[in-house]
Order: structure tokens, then sequence, then C-alpha cells
């Protein structure tokens, strides 16, 4: 993708903590709170994820050539994946009602497949167009700047197209595309933190939170395997664990203290108890959950490298990790 690219810098410089009034802060985490509560609930019913590496990649490549923030880059996978999600029940429901004929059968799905994948960059481009149109602090993608690049990408589309394409999306979605993002509640949580007085500054984990974030949703299937394999202590877990703890990927709460944790160890190790002590009284998660889950995140972090980006933690920090969660689960 040719063009100029903003630093990563550049989308914290207006960026702050502690100027707003604590009442409203309040609200929000009570809100916030709220929110992830339902999502986990809803998502016992859900299939699964639609979370590939190479996709989330793609988006976040996108969003940066677009001078987008990366609240837009995380929204648009989150609205890519419902999106898929759904095209997958509806496969599934539209197997079901029609009449059993194997080759027949066997003709819709391959043409159905096809169709999603023709369509399938149109669809994940029009979700950042959508996503960059719910952020105030965004310049909208037009619609020139989306068929420029797809043209370049090898596919002609039109205007009507285009346009058509978000309208498909949003549809599937009943127009519920303001999806809460991990980044909402990391963000919250760092501003509470702050005046709970917390030891390490909030930009500074700021900062490392998103580089940590980015890591999370390019690795998600083997974090979230190794945090399965850890919570049922069985290194091979059966379908039906699989399938409850997909309302455990749904928790954007625990995902953000995780995330605190492994950021507030890899900035001031010997602060990372004091942290952790603050998101559990926060959140009410228990220490030993969020020990586990940023053990997690600093262990895919060793040797992983984020796009464009430095190693996140150094293999001897992780090392020291491992006792420090041991001690903290004795």
């Amino acid at each position: 993708m040719d063009g100029p690219m903003r630093p990563r810098s550049a989308s914290l410089v207006d960026f702050q903590f502690g100027v707003v009034a604590t009442e409203t802060i309040e609200d929000a985490l009570l809100h916030l709170a709220q929110q992830n509560e339902q999502a986990v609930q809803e998502a016992s019913g859900r299939l699964g994820s639609f979370r590939e590496p190479r996709i989330v990649e793609f988006v976040f490549l996108l969003s940066e050539q677009w001078c987008l923030e990366k609240s837009v880059s995380y929204q648009a996978v989150e609205i890519l994946e419902r999106f898929m999600v759904k095209q997958a029940e509806n496969i599934c429901r539209q197997a079901t009602i029609q009449p059993r004929d194997n080759k027949r059968e066997s003709q819709n799905w391959r043409a159905l497949k096809q169709q999603l994948v023709n369509k399938f960059t149109l669809r994940l481009v029009s979700c950042v167009q959508l996503a960059s149109k719910l952020s105030f602090q965004n310049k909208i993608i037009s619609n020139i700047t989306v068929l420029n690049f797809l043209q370049a990408l090898g596919h002609l589309h039109t205007k009507e197209e285009l346009l058509e394409s978000e309208l498909d999306v949003l549809k599937s979605l009943n127009f519920q595309i303001n999806l809460p993002t991990p980044l909402a509640y990391v963000e919250m949580l760092l501003e509470v933190l702050g005046y709970n007085g917390c030891l390490v500054p909030a930009m500074r984990l700021h900062a490392t939170c998103l580089t940590l974030l980015d890591l999370v949703y390019l690795l998600h299937e083997p974090i979230y395997e190794s945090l399965l394999r850890a919570s049922i202590e069985n290194s091979t877990p059966s379908q039906l664990q699989g399938e409850k703890f997909i309302s455990v990927k749904e928790d954007f709460m625990l995902l953000a203290v995780g995330i605190i944790a492994a950021s507030a160890f890899i900035q001031n190790h010997e602060c990372w108890s004091q942290v952790v002590g603050h998101l559990q009284s926060i959140t009410g998660i228990a220490l030993a959950s969020i020990a586990e889950f940023s053990y997690a995140i600093l262990t895919h972090s060793v040797g992983a490298n984020t796009p464009g980006r430095q190693q996140s933690i150094p293999p001897h920090l992780a090392a020291r990790a491992l006792k420090t969660v041991a001690s903290s689960n004795t």
C-alpha cells in the first residue's frame, strides 16, 4: 500500500488522562460493565469466532495507510467478525431448511462459499469505512479513496456497489455496528487507576497496552487456547469445554485487566502487584484470573512482532513473569 504512513505515536499526542470528573468516570465504568455482562451472556449461543491473523493484520495496515486511530481498526475487526459469523449462520440455516439432496446441497455450498470469497475484500473495506464513520476524531474515508484502493488490488467496483456493500453489512448486523472494543475498557480502567494512585503513569501504560492489544488481536486464538488449557488444567480441552469458553472470549473487561497487568509488568515489574491489586478491587476479577491472562499475553509476546513494531517483551522478563504468576496463585 503506497502513500505516507503516520507514525503510531501521532494518535497519542492529544490523549490525556485525569481530566474527566470522577462522577462521569463512575457512570461510564458502570455502563461498560453492564455492556460487558450482556455481551458475555449473548456469546453463549454464538457459533464461534472469525479472526484470521492475516485478515486482522490487513485491517491494521489499511487503517494505518488511511491514518485512522487505533480504536477504528479494532472496531473494524469487531464489525467484520460479527458480519462473517452472521454469514456463516445464514448459510447453515439455509442448509437446514432446503430439501435433502446431496448433489444440490454440495452445489449450493460451493456457490455460497464462492460468493463470500468474491466479495470478501469489498466487505472488509466496507467494515473499515463504516468504523471510520463512527469516530468523531477521524476523517471519514471517501468512496473515491476506497474505490481507488480496491482498483489497485484488482477489484473493480462502482460507487453503487460500494454503498450496497455497506448496506449489506448494516442489515446483516441489524444496524448495530457501534460495538464496544477492548480499548474502551483499557482506557477507562487506566483512568480509574490514575485516580487510585497507580505507581506506573497512565500514559506509559497506555502506549504499551496498545502494542499488546495489537498482539492479542493478531494472536487471538493461540492466546485464548493457552488460557483455556490453563483454566481447566488440561492440555486437550473437549469440544464442550471449548464451546463454553466462547463467552470468555467476549469478556472485554477480563481482556482489559489482562492487557493492563501485562503492560504494568513490562513497564515496572516491581509495581505489578500494586496494579493488579487495584484492578481486582475495581473489577472484582480474581487475582489468579488476572495473573493467568497477563501471563498468557506475556509469554505469547516473546519473539512476536506486531506489524512494523519491535518485539514486545524480552525473554528474561517472561521467565520472571512465570515466577510472579506462580507466587500469586499460592
